[in-house]
């Protein structure tokens, strides 16, 4: 791994990380906060505390199903 460019895991990212990967790649800042929001509310993370993206965006898929 370059230090340079470091190398993550989308399937196991911090919440401080995927916060920082998704507001690289959106129109909109997503904050740690928010993140961490949605975990208590009941996206899904890794045993460890990690969240996967694939997985965390299928619960957004399905949040916004039911109106949330």
């Amino acid at each position: 791994m370059d230090s340079d460019n470091p190398q993550v895991n989308p399937a196991t990212l911090t919440v401080e990380q995927a916060a920082r990967l998704l507001s690289a790649v959106s129109t909109k800042a997503v904050s740690s906060d928010k993140l961490q929001k949605d975990v208590e509310d009941g996206a899904p993370t890794n045993e460890d505390g990690t969240i996967n993206l694939v997985h965390y965006a299928a619960w957004l898929v399905k949040e916004m199903g039911r109106g949330s």
